[in-house]
């Protein structure tokens, strides 16, 4: 049997509800970082800044303490290009179906080992879930960790571009062979 344990995190942005309040009838909340919390997240994911970070929530309780959750996120923030290291501003627009699960209800798909977890199509196109403990779940953290998934790992500022000699054919490890017997890579 697979123990999950939830242990709670000091969030930069948190903002609990009480499961047990939310009913059948959908309820509504609407987040906004202030700025403290802002820059804490700024920092925390690498960002140069965060200008603006807005989240509509939509919940309703499905069963057993499951809660459904939409979300719409709005995110302004300034990244570093990965390609010229200049700042460049960024707008984040996204929505996504989540799940609040009592730890005690996460699922476990067993594979080979304890430890490891089948990846199924079906887990794939699930929404995600996220535990909870104490019946108390977190939106500001869960608008914190959406955000953190929507980031791009590898920013690009709008036109930059690889120079030249990053692109070069030179570079492919066949390029010498080809020189050698005469032919093109």
């Amino acid at each position: 049997m697979c123990k999950l344990y939830i242990a709670r995190m000091t969030e930069e942005f948190s903002h609990p509800v009480k499961a047990g309040q939310i009913k059948t009838q959908p309820q509504e909340f609407r987040l906004a970082a202030n700025e403290a919390e802002r820059d804490a997240l700024a920092q925390r994911f690498g960002l140069v800044s965060l200008a603006r970070l807005e989240g509509h929530f939509k919940l309703k309780h499905e069963r057993s303490g499951i809660i459904g959750a939409e979300l719409a996120m709005r995110a302004t923030l300034t990244q570093t290009c990965v390609v010229t290291l200049e700042a460049f501003d960024a707008k984040i627009r996204e929505e996504t179906v989540l799940r609040f699960v009592p730890g005690a209800l996460m699922r476990h798909v067993p594979g080979e080992t304890e430890d490891e977890e089948d990846i199924t199509p079906e887990s794939l196109d699930s929404p995600d879930e996220i535990p909870y403990a104490n019946d108390i779940i977190d939106l500001g953290a869960a608008l914190a960790e959406q955000l953190a998934l929507a980031l791009d790992p590898y920013p690009r500022k709008p036109g930059a571009s690889l120079p030249e000699a990053a692109s070069d054919n030179s570079a492919n490890p066949f390029a010498a062979l080809g020189a050698r017997i005469g032919k093109k890579s």
